[in-house]
């Protein structure tokens, strides 16, 4: 798995976790979905994606999205 590939699950992860908190636990959890969607923008017009540096840091190779 490349660092693409990582963010993208790791962010589906996170919209699906903060759908199920919201829902189930508190209605204010649907703000870390934002978030997570702010980020998701930000990193397509900057490549800057917080998530793509910690994945490089646990080794794995570089895709085409985040250098």
């Amino acid at each position: 798995m490349n660092i693409d590939r990582a963010v993208f699950v790791f962010a589906g992860l996170v919209v699906l976790a903060s759908i199920a908190l919201a829902r189930w636990v508190h209605p204010a959890w649907i703000w870390l979905a934002v978030l997570a969607a702010v980020n998701m923008i930000q990193a397509a017009f900057t490549g800057f994606c917080p998530a793509a540096m910690a994945f490089k840091r646990l080794g794995l190779k570089s895709g085409e999205a985040f250098r």
